[in-house]
């Protein structure tokens, strides 16, 4: 390999959602981008294998073969999009372990290649609000955010015409409106309970879910014909993916090297310069060890990943981890809570839908706000809510034969489930954390990362309040049947780990200014989860996507005038 093919205007860690795109802006910028990502290649439609076979035509009838799930993925497994059809875009777990503290358990949700969890997400897709950003500033939790909603709000709108939303606008200003496509339509029955609603409970709002998912065709990607197995892949692209999207944006412009296989085991940092001067990988078919150099360097791993280089990036100068003079790389890890109820309704039964339409309808928070109600814990929570008709398995153990069992599996079953997923904000606190265990180290000889998170008692309150809110929610729109519960998911499990190196004014408190920039080495930046400062209650994705952008457009600017 010559030095030439070692040396690029700018590296992105990570093909994910934030990597994919800083490699698009980086790239469409004409700046000569290396884009490392540690697992396979995985290519647009030609990868997505079982994309619309049917079970019949995937191994156990995309059930389970339980003793591989068992061996190899204990935890990925636990995903709500792995399957069959699906495993080969997940981590092995046997293959990619790390600690975690046994008395705190944590469910790291990892993909195995290109697009990283771009292919598996769920999706929803919402603005930040004015209330979120200000949030740890009013209430004396974490750290103050360097930006407000003002700040990234265009950027929102940048990348929100490029992804494609579909959404209906609300005028809320604690769930600020998109840049929409239209709305995908709601069924008989939300439309039933969302007139109940705002008769009965006028505090909550019920709309459409917001989803990266095309309504109608967009920027060379076809609508969604509403098939179903969206983790399975998308050869549309109706749904949004580096492979989609970012990425095939990127290599139009012929500035992009994709390098797949490369895991970066750490960055090294030239006191002298004060800057990352080489990106070491490990390539992880040869296990041969290359270094790679660039003027700027973006971490976009996921936020564990991220964090996980930077503590291995050691040196005289940052001997706890690499741009850590604040000592809070690592803490403050955080992720949604998810608690889960459901109801029974015995409306609209004379009405039924065709195909999957790949997303539910959302109850913004309506909790700690102006004018709203005030509870004994601070934040709120969001729910996700999702209607389901069952289909003829309903009728699969009633007694029958011949045509009268025919015609009634030909029916529905004669009343609708509507489920209530709740996410509720967690707070910042330095206990929750990610370090290097230095005694278990991967396959590669780096050192396994160790999480240790719980939720507290804020979160805790907030749960009580969303069972007490759910039965109220249910009431109201005219349940015949409540099931609550009181379980709280495992940290980790909602996919929206965020924090460990948080974004600040102060770099006393804080691993990253306003630009998501390192505050110790100014050609290092991390736009990934591991930037956020707090986490709301709404699903961060857009959120890292509008800061990747955003810092991009700063770090080129500051580049071509010579200040990195």
């Amino acid at each position: 390999m010559s030095n030439s093919d070692k040396q690029y205007d700018a590296i992105v860690v990570g093909s994910g959602i934030s990597g994919g795109w800083a490699a698009k802006e980086l790239c469409e910028k004409g700046l000569r981008v290396l884009l490392l990502e540690r697992g396979r290649d995985i290519q647009h439609g030609l990868d997505y294998l079982g994309e619309h076979a049917p079970p019949w035509k995937v191994p156990f009838a995309n059930k389970a073969d339980r003793k591989p799930y068992k061996d190899d993925y204990p935890v990925q497994s636990k995903c709500y999009a792995f399957d069959a059809a699906t495993k080969d875009f997940f981590n092995k777990d046997s293959e990619a372990p790390y600690q975690q503290d046994p008395e705190k358990p944590y469910e790291w949700i990892r993909a195995n290649g290109v697009g990283g969890r771009s292919l598996i997400w769920g999706r929803q897709t919402y603005r930040w609000s004015e209330f979120d950003f200000k949030a740890n500033s009013q209430d004396g939790h974490g750290c103050e955010w360097p930006i407000g909603y003002d700040d990234i709000k265009d950027w929102y709108s940048y990348v929100e015409r490029f992804v494609g939303i579909s959404g209906a606008k609300e005028g809320l200003t604690e769930l600020p409106d998109s840049e929409f496509l239209p709305p995908m339509g709601m069924y008989a029955i939300e439309k039933t309970i969302k007139g109940r609603l705002k008769k009965h409970m006028p505090e909550v709002t019920m709309t459409m879910g917001r989803t990266a998912i095309l309504s109608e065709n967009h920027n060379g990607r076809a609508a969604c014909h509403y098939c179903g197995p969206c983790p399975r892949g998308c050869s549309t692209g109706s749904y949004f993916s580096s492979q989609s999207s970012t990425l095939p944006a990127a290599r139009a412009t012929g500035n992009l090297t994709l390098r797949p296989y490369s895991v970066v085991e750490k960055l090294e940092y030239d006191a002298r310069e004060n800057r990352v001067s080489a990106v070491h990988v490990i390539d992880a078919e040869s296990r041969e060890r290359l270094s790679f150099s660039a003027d700027l360097v973006f971490l976009c791993a996921s936020t564990l990943a991220s964090t996980q280089i930077l503590l291995n990036s050691k040196s005289e100068q940052f001997p706890s981890g690499l741009a850590n003079s604040s000592g809070t790389l690592g803490h403050y890890l955080m992720d949604h809570f998810k608690m889960q109820h459901m109801a029974v309704f015995a409306d609209n039964i004379d009405h039924y839908y065709k195909g999957f339409r790949p997303t539910g309808s959302y109850i913004p928070r309506f909790k700690n706000l102006p004018g709203k109600e005030k509870t004994n814990y601070l934040r709120g929570f969001g729910v996700q809510a999702d209607p389901v008709r069952p289909d003829w398995r309903f009728h699969f153990n009633q007694k029958g034969f011949g045509k009268s069992l025919k015609d009634k599996l030909r029916k529905p079953a004669p009343f609708w489930i509507w489920v209530l997923g709740a996410f509720g904000e967690c707070l910042p606190d330095y206990n929750n954390k990610v370090s290097l265990d230095e005694n278990n180290l991967d396959a590669f000889g780096i050192p396994q990362i160790k999480v240790s998170m719980s939720f507290g008692d804020n979160e805790h309150k907030m749960a009580e309040d969303i069972i007490r809110s759910g039965e109220k929610i249910f009431k109201a729109a005219g349940a015949v049947y409540i099931e609550t519960t009181d379980k709280v998911s495992v940290p980790g499990s909602a996919i929206h780990e965020m924090g460990t190196a948080r974004m600040g004014k102060d770099p006393k408190t804080s691993v990253l200014n306003k630009w998501n920039q390192s505050h110790d080495v100014p050609n290092l930046f991390v736009t990934d989860g591991a930037c956020m400062t707090s986490s709301s209650c709404v699903n961060p994705s857009l959120t890292y996507m509008a800061l990747t952008a955003r810092a991009c457009d700063y770090a080129v600017k500051q580049w071509r005038q010579g200040h990195i």
